[in-house]
């Protein structure tokens, strides 16, 4: 059904990542707890803003659901502290520079802007939960409401283990 084949149910794809604040992330680390993967475009750039911080404004709640959250973009890192600093965000943003998590994910997809067409990070998130397994999958993801409906999510995630 998706591009990338990955759906709710399927174990997530493995991935280990520099991020912000001198951290790692990796699958192996994060196993055992619930956690959100999500993609985006490109650090300090309007949507992503709106969405990071809608994340940032949620953690309390995300973390009494022991959930971890995870950004990940296709920049370097000195950008990524860099927006990770401005806007106060604790979570780690991690650094997928060469793609390859993304493509594994299914999210390094063809765009179009103003009639050209090139490869970049489709925004888009997935909640694992503490089995490794992706419980739930968003594409083309709406900056403004994404919190929101993670918060929902992971609710029902917790409640149902």
């Amino acid at each position: 059904m998706s591009e990338s084949g990955l759906q709710e149910g399927d174990p997530a794809p493995d991935f280990a990542m520099p991020a912000s604040g001198g951290r790692e992330v990796s699958l192996g680390a994060l196993k055992g707890s619930p956690f959100l993967l999500y993609f985006y475009p490109k650090a300090d750039t309007p949507g992503c803003t709106k969405q990071a911080c809608g994340i940032q404004e949620a953690l309390p709640q995300l973390g009494r659901l022991k959930l971890t959250v995870v950004g990940v973009s296709p920049d370097a890192l000195p950008p990524i502290e860099k927006f990770a600093a401005k806007f106060g965000l604790e979570f780690p943003l991690a650094s997928d520079a060469d793609h390859q998590v993304a493509e594994r994910y299914g999210v390094w997809v063809e765009k179009s802007m103003y009639g050209k067409r090139y490869m970049g990070m489709e925004r888009s998130s997935f909640l694992v939960d503490a089995e490794g397994k992706v419980a739930r999958v968003w594409r083309k993801v709406k900056p403004e409401a994404h919190a929101a409906e993670v918060l929902k999510a992971a609710g029902s995630l917790s409640s149902g283990a």
